[in-house]
């Protein structure tokens, strides 16, 4: 089992158990009682390492005081080849459980023994989680909350599939619809600049006026000359859009590939509707009685889908009535589908037809509104929406330099897109940074303490403890011929000192905190143990010498040493960041 901290709390029951039928059948205690103790891990260890409440939650059942009773069963306890050295009893019956040195071998052995796939769990059991994450327009550069974005859900993913999910990444592009008619319209607009001059056509209101719209107008200018500007509007128009995308899209690719993220999939809002399924799923709600025209328009009652949605999740009928619900417009009076009708149908391809369990999004808080809505449209279609889809929502970044925010590029004067930022600091850096906070909490992203060599730097410090190690493992072999043992030629019971007992309770924490990262959705809390980690290595280190150490003493701190030094790379690697074994 990889979770030693959960082998060793469910031993406690075990042996527990196995003490009170001894009792039992020697007339200590009365027979037959079924008693649910809790096992907690004490904060203070001189309070033991576990604490069952058996002798407390006994105590009615068995009509004996809670302190007869841990009498009765520390008498009876066989801690032979067990994890534990000894149990007293404290307080008004705890019995405290303190590890000995088979456990913390095993801890050093589980390590060794499951390598890269130390920490696994298996509660996603196989089953099919989509992560969509990113899903930037595609129509300009991508800015600081895609990176963070990014970061995060690419690590999510990691993480899920770690706990036995599988695992697929997705990229929604928006590639149709009411912001692609405005990239092509500001397009045209640069071009016709070009040609005319800019006095002479004037630039639209709500158009994108980045740089870059610039350039792709220049770009489709030094191609075909003027030769578009005498096109059908509605032709020239499309072929802008299409020039925009097919030189955005490789860029976001290129872009996020240099920041270590690789999809599985690039899924296009255009092919919804060009294969007729937003028409569809939007039939298919109007068949289940959820649609009604009015204005022309045809609307979702989104209101009512909410009020039974909130009524199962045990919302009162008075909670429900103040709140202000709305509903949506799917179709258009002039007969095109919104936004909000093709992300219906994309969730409905996710779910209904590639048939995933569970699908995530990442999304940017300003988006919270949505996120009810589209579950209960969802649940509309009979899709169990309000379970099926989790939105895992992200505050915003602030870039600091020198203590105040940033928000434009010294270099371009513009607003820092995800490649200037990686101009400036190592992709390490970034996904590290990004990650560092749970998806709730804004972000200030320190450009100075980003490119720190020391260990104020979190990233820096995680990965010089790492080289720290792999140089020390170097050294010993030149100096000592001392090569890092198999665990089974490790004596465990010389590791005595606090600074080694805490360092290996810290890698038993790993699978733990794998776990929990992917139940709460929050990768930030590997980020957390890591740092934690190299700080507990650190101290061992200092605290307890290797070189020059009696052989048992010196094989057993250079394993332990080694184990760190496995556990670092695996959680770096978690986080897509490397494990360099020099600094």
């Amino acid at each position: 089992m990889s979770n030693m901290i959960q082998a060793a709390r469910q031993q406690v029951a075990q042996l527990t158990q196995a003490a009170y039928e001894k009792a039992a059948a020697a007339g200590v205690l009365p027979a037959g009682a079924e008693v649910k103790a809790t096992i907690e891990i004490p904060k203070d260890t001189s309070h033991g390492d576990y604490a069952s409440s058996f002798a407390m939650a006994g105590a009615k059942a068995l009509h004996k005081a809670p302190r007869m009773i841990a009498q009765a069963i520390v008498d009876n306890l066989d801690l032979e080849g067990s994890y534990f050295q000894k149990v007293e009893i404290a307080g008004p019956g705890f019995l405290n459980f303190t590890l000995g040195p088979k456990w913390y071998g095993d801890v050093l052995s589980a390590v060794e023994t499951q390598g890269s796939a130390y920490g696994n769990g298996d509660e996603g059991k196989g089953r099919k989680v989509m992560v969509e994450f990113v899903s930037a327009n595609p129509t300009g550069p991508m800015h600081m909350g895609n990176a963070r974005g990014g970061v995060l859900g690419d690590t999510l993913a990691n993480v899920l599939s770690r706990d036995g999910w599988d695992t697929w990444k997705e990229f929604y592009v928006n590639d149709a619809g009411n912001q692609i008619h405005k990239f092509a319209v500001s397009i045209n607009a640069r071009y016709m600049q070009l040609i005319l001059g800019e006095e002479n056509f004037a630039f639209p209101e709500e158009g994108y006026h980045g740089e870059d719209i610039k350039e792709l107008a220049r770009a489709i200018y030094e191609m075909h000359g003027d030769s578009w500007k005498d096109l059908p509007e509605e032709e020239r128009l499309d072929k802008m859009a299409q020039y925009g995308l097919s030189v955005n899209i490789p860029k976001m690719k290129t872009d996020l590939l240099r920041y270590g993220i690789e999809y599985d999939q690039w899924f296009f809002e255009s092919e919804l509707h060009s294969s007729g399924y937003v028409a569809e799923t939007v039939g298919l709600l109007t068949e289940k009685g959820w649609t009604y025209e009015k204005d022309g328009a045809l609307w979702l009652n989104t209101t009512q889908l909410l009020k039974e949605k909130f009524m199962r999740e045990g919302k009162s009928q008075e909670q429900v009535d103040k709140l202000d619900l709305k509903d949506d417009v799917l179709r258009r009076a002039n007969g095109f589908y919104t936004y909000f009708a093709a992300d219906i149908a994309y969730h409905r391809n996710k779910l209904a037809v590639r048939g995933f369990d569970k699908v995530i999004n990442i999304w940017g808080a300003d988006h919270h509104g949505h996120v009810a809505r589209l579950q209960a449209a969802l649940d509309g279609l009979g899709l169990d929406g309000s379970n099926r889809l989790v939105v895992v929502l992200m505050q915003l970044v602030n870039l600091m330099q020198d203590g105040k925010p940033v928000r434009m590029s010294k270099r371009s004067g513009k607003a820092i897109a995800l490649h200037d930022l990686l101009d400036e600091i190592s992709v390490d850096a970034a996904r590290y940074f990004f990650n560092s906070r749970t998806s709730t909490s804004p972000l200030d992203f320190d450009l100075d303490l980003a490119v720190r060599q020391d260990s104020e730097n979190p990233v820096y410090y995680v990965q010089y403890a790492h080289a720290r190690i792999c140089s020390l493992i170097a050294r010993l072999a030149e100096e000592e011929n001392a090569r890092v043992p198999e665990s089974s030629a490790v004596d465990a019971s010389v590791l005595t000192a606090p600074e080694e007992l805490a360092l290996v309770k810290a890698l038993a924490q790993y699978p733990e905190e794998l776990h929990l990262a992917a139940r709460d959705y929050d990768p930030s809390r590997i980020n957390r143990y890591l740092v934690a980690l190299a700080g507990d290595f650190h101290r061992f280190y200092n605290a307890c010498r290797i070189k020059g150490e009696e052989p048992a003493v010196l094989a057993a701190r250079l394993k332990l040493a080694d184990t760190v030094r496995a556990v670092l790379a695996n959680g770096l690697g978690l986080l897509g960041v490397t494990a360099p074994e020099k600094m």
